[in-house]
């Protein structure tokens, strides 16, 4: 605002609309009231009707006050806009008979100095000074400061937005052929790369863009520009490109300097270099020492459009030097739309300077729709032209192509970029032989018959630099007002560069929408690929030319993993579903890993990106028959995964689908769910949403006991609420009470006994309502178990000594030694040890019976901890060795560290001091494997542990340590939750003589 008199009065619409009276700004209110004044603002001098005003601001959705609306909007910008004191008829707002208007003196009005400037700006181009033409038309478009009328409603505004625009859009386009006709070339090319791909379809921009091209001695880039041009225009207009852009053509394809870059251009001849036609003959291929150096030298790369985030790592990494005696190849591969042609472009500009012979560059097309592959004879014969070999002297055959190209290429030093290939064949005939030159091949698959000395996967971004990139394309002050929003579009769009410029650019073009608005749009998955497209660019698109590329194998494999449950996965799951061995599964999967469809983040892991994930599920719903086999088999393999896994045994699941064979053993199967790990409950919701109530229950029975002995109650929780609403609609009627014991163990665990006792009286009276004896004793032992755990320890005899009864009847062997492990704990709590041990060396037996170390190694523990309490510490230290052994096989974490911990207490017990210790800190390593979100109980064992710690440092005389260990029981949070373990804490500090 420098030299602003204090009282001048401006108002600037070329971005969003601002007022300034001399250095102050103004504050303007609402954008409908910005509306109203750049209505007036932008006919200086003129009145403008009530009616049109209303029309133009409100459209068809007029307030419903109607004409009196107005004078309310008037009032408050006379207030803003005139100085202090104005009197009415001396206000820049004029009115008269239901109109008003902007007085024309003494405003400036940036749209009125655009046309001022624009027009000196063409009056000295037709004079002929076009570096004064240049400056000029800088500074016009200086005055834009964004969109015009950024943000402002009706339809007036719009309709001014679009030729603003399109004015500044003109404005570029003249200046850059100001640009080009002065010789600045590169300059030109650069802002025109840009602007062509904004505007794909004015062929007046695609004239220029093309001799500014041809202008970089990028010919054949300029003619294929054209032919893009026109299979667009026919394809998707009807229509053939004009004479105006058809002369441009013809003038490339003739190299007609002066047509396409003015009567002053005058370039040297291009040097024949090429031997003659029978000295080639003569000589043969391998003979040909190729052309001299071309000056200047042939640079094909395609200009730089957009920024460049997040690639530093890789970018440095293909800009490293390589040794200079050979030629460099670096590949760099990944999936469709993950930023490669841009890497690869950008590092080659960065590299261009140190390859003085030349800059080529071939998109081979692999995934180009409606455009035919390159071959390498065609690709061949094109860099040979390109280096400068007359067309006379081209061979046909491919051998003697790639021989003439080696020979053509020995003594020069060039960097080749071949994007989009599809194959290894395709590459290794374009290699060229001159010592230091380099080769940047960008492809979807991994070329591995490919000599590469260098190779980079480019992964998606991360989620700063993907709201970074989307805070570059729609604005950082718009992202940073929907700072929510910007994050869930990162994550919508799966870090993939291209499916965030495409949205990006919907953004853009949409200016009324808010980030939070295309989020809504994307958030279910049927529509989400749907969204991402703008124009002629499709993600859709790109992952479907992906996967017509692979074999009939490779495709059904492709969309059987659209229909996993789990975001990562092993062989297993899809070859089950492809009903497979799991060799030629896994040999699907690696294939599928070489063409970037598939991820492999660990040896023998899988898996697939949210958004191809969408794509192979939507492709896998268009057979309909295919999709729903599939699915039932993986669910089914969850089932029998946890079924075998679980420490219930065959005989706890009476009811169900029958075994798969997938697993040898129990070992095999929890070693496959631990891989799930996390996923595990999402596996119920998968079969929740697709309405198969009974896979859903039968899933989250099976896998309840996996939940407890990993420590995952919240998830194990998580899934039995997934599925008891699904219980009662079953064709199993057992879910109905089987999933409301499962809530009931879980709570158990879980420190809830009240929730506990709630589940099992529901589970007993629907078990007893539909005659289910077994469940029926599941709920009793389970009554007993909550009545335990809530200090009722007498309450508990009279359901545990009925559950064991029913048990016994029904032959139920884990459920006897189950049972009779809950009894004996009532029994050792009641100060009753005899009757416990009884309970428990039975419950030992019947476990061995049944087989399962988790059970058998919790009636163990529980008889140890009875011996403990009489002394008898060999006898507990044999019985909790056994007991370790076991409950470390089954994978129980919880159970683990404290039958360890109780091993060193035996130990201790028997004068072994530093066994005690080392056992001890096992067991707390154990423990702190636990998230405590997941283990309710995890600081009250840590309390008891530490206790036990402190006194076998005690016994050993380390007291400094063992006083640390009760200080740091006591120091817990919430430790006065535990008194029993507190108490034992400052009785051991008392102990060791320490206040």
């Amino acid at each position: 605002m420098d030299g602003e008199t204090p009282q001048r009065l401006r108002i600037e619409l070329l971005g969003p609309v601002r007022a300034w009276r001399g250095t102050a700004p103004l504050s303007l209110g609402p954008v409908r009231r910005q509306a109203v004044l750049a209505a007036m603002a932008l006919r200086p001098g003129s009145t403008v009707s009530h009616e049109d005003l209303l029309d133009g601001v409100w459209g068809s959705a007029l307030p419903g006050s109607g004409h009196r609306v107005l004078p309310s909007y008037v009032y408050a910008l006379r207030k803003a806009l005139d100085p202090r004191g104005t009197a009415y008829e001396e206000s820049v707002i004029r009115s008269s008979q239901g109109r008003y208007g902007m007085a024309a003196d003494g405003i400036r009005v940036d749209v009125a100095e655009l046309t001022e400037r624009v027009r000196e700006a063409r009056r000295v181009k037709e004079s002929g000074d076009l570096v004064s033409a240049t400056a000029r038309l800088a500074e016009a478009l200086a005055l834009f400061r964004g969109e015009p009328l950024a943000g402002l409603p009706g339809p007036f505004a719009q309709a001014e937005r679009r030729r603003l625009s399109q004015t500044r859009r003109t404005l570029q386009s003249e200046r850059l052929e100001c640009l080009l006709l002065l010789g600045r070339a590169a300059e030109a090319l650069e802002g025109l790369a840009a602007l062509s791909a904004a505007e794909p379809y004015d062929e007046s921009l695609l004239a220029l863009h093309m001799r500014a091209l041809y202008a970089n001695q990028r010919q054949a880039e300029a003619l294929n520009a054209y032919q893009g041009m026109r299979e667009r225009l026919r394809e998707e207009l009807g229509v053939s490109p004009g004479e105006a852009l058809g002369r441009v053509y013809e003038a490339v394809l003739r190299r007609d300097d002066e047509v396409l870059l003015g009567p002053a251009a005058a370039r040297p001849a291009a040097p024949s270099a090429a031997p003659p036609t029978a000295a080639l003959s003569a000589a043969g291929p391998a003979d040909f020492a190729g052309p001299p150096r071309p000056r200047p030298p042939v640079n094909e790369l395609p200009g730089v459009t957009g920024v460049l985030i997040g690639r530093e790592r890789e970018r440095a990494l293909l800009t490293a030097p390589f040794p200079p005696d050979a030629v460099g190849v670096a590949a760099v591969d990944g999936i469709a739309g993950v930023g490669k042609s841009a890497l690869v472009v950008r590092a080659a500009q960065d590299l261009r300077d140190r390859y003085p012979d030349g800059c080529l560059f071939v998109d081979l097309r692999a995934h180009s729709p409606g455009r035919h592959r390159l071959a390498p004879q065609r690709v061949l014969r094109r860099l040979l032209r390109t280096i400068g070999t007359a067309d006379s002297e081209v061979p046909a055959d491919l051998d003697e192509l790639t021989a003439a190209w080696r020979a053509a290429t020995g003594s020069l030093r060039l960097l080749l970029v071949l994007d989009d290939a599809l194959a290894s064949t395709q590459i290794r005939p374009l290699l060229p032989a001159g010592p230091g030159s380099m080769v940047i091949v960008a492809s979807r698959q991994r070329l591995t018959g490919l000599d590469a000395d260098r190779r980079i996967t480019l992964e998606p971004l991360g989620t700063g630099d993907a709201q970074n990139l989307l805070g570059h394309l729609v604005g950082e002050e718009r992202t940073a007002r929907e700072r929510a929003a910007t994050h869930e579009l990162a994550r919508l769009c799966g870090g993939l560069p291209l499916a965030l410029r495409i949205a990006g650019t919907r953004l853009q073009t949409r200016p009324v929408w808010t980030l939070a608005h295309l989020v809504d749009r994307m958030a279910d998955d049927d529509h989400r690929l749907g969204e991402l497209r703008a124009g002629d660019r499709s993600l859709e698109a790109a992952f479907r030319l992906s996967y017509d590329q692979l074999t009939e194998a490779q495709q059904r494999g492709f969309r059987a993993l659209g229909l996993t449950p789990t975001s990562e996965f092993d062989a297993l799951a899809p070859a089950v579903m492809l009903g497979r061995p799991v060799r030629e599964a896994e040999q699907v999967l690696e294939g599928l890993v070489d063409t970037s469809l598939v991820q492999q983040p660990r040896p023998g892991r899988y898996r697939l990106h949210d958004l191809v994930r969408v794509h192979a599920r939507r492709l896998a719903e268009a057979a309909p028959a295919e999709a729903r086999a599939a699915r039932t088999a993986v669910l089914r393999l969850y089932v029998d995964a946890g079924r075998a896994a679980s420490d219930w045994g065959s005989g706890g699941f009476p009811t169900g689908p029958p075994a798969t064979g997938a697993f040898a053993g129990r070992a095999g199967a929890s070693d496959w769910l631990n891989a799930a790990d996390g996923e595990l409950a999402d596996v119920v919701g998968h079969a929740a949403a697709l309405g198969e109530a009974d896979h859903a229950c039968w899933i989250a029975e099976a896998l309840t006991d996996q939940f407890v002995r990993r420590g995952r109650y919240h998830e194990g929780r998580t899934a039995l609420e997934v599925a008891l609403p699904l219980a009662d609609r079953a064709t199993d009627r057992r879910m109905a009470p089987a999933l409301r014991n499962c809530v009931g163990i879980i709570d158990i665990y879980r420190g809830d006994a009240a929730g506990a006792r709630a589940a099992f009286d529901e589970a007993l009276r629907l078990s007893r309502h539909r005659a289910d004896r077994r469940e029926e004793a599941r709920a009793l032992s389970g009554i007993g178990a909550a009545e335990l755990n809530s200090g009722r320890s007498e309450q508990a005899l009279a359901p545990l000594t009925a559950a064991v009864d029913l048990a016994r009847l029904l032959e139920d062997e884990w459920l006897v030694a189950m049972a009779l492990c809950v009894l004996g704990t009532a029994y050792r709590a009641l100060g009753r040890p005899q009757e416990a041990l009884v309970c428990l060396t039975e419950s030992a037996e019947r476990a061995e019976v049944n087989g399962r170390p988790a059970m058998i190694s919790r009636a163990l523990s529980c008889a140890a901890e009875v011996h403990l309490g009489l002394g008898r510490f060999t006898e507990a230290k044999e019985l909790l060795s056994r007991a370790a052994h076991l409950v470390q096989r089954a994978g129980d974490i919880p159970l683990t560290a404290i039958t360890l911990s109780m091993l060193g207490t035996a130990e201790l017990g028997g004068g072994n001091l530093d066994a005690a210790v080392a056992l001890h800190h096992e067991a707390l390593s154990r423990l702190q494997s636990l998230s405590p979100l997941d283990e309710p109980h995890q600081t009250r064992m840590e309390m008891d542990i530490r206790s036990r710690l402190g006194r076998a440092y005690s016994a050993a005389g380390r007291v400094r340590e063992a006083g640390q260990q009760f200080r740091t029981v006591l120091a817990f949070p919430g430790a006065g939750a535990y008194p029993a373990e507190r108490a034992l804490a400052m009785a051991g500090l008392r102990d060791c003589g320490i206040a």
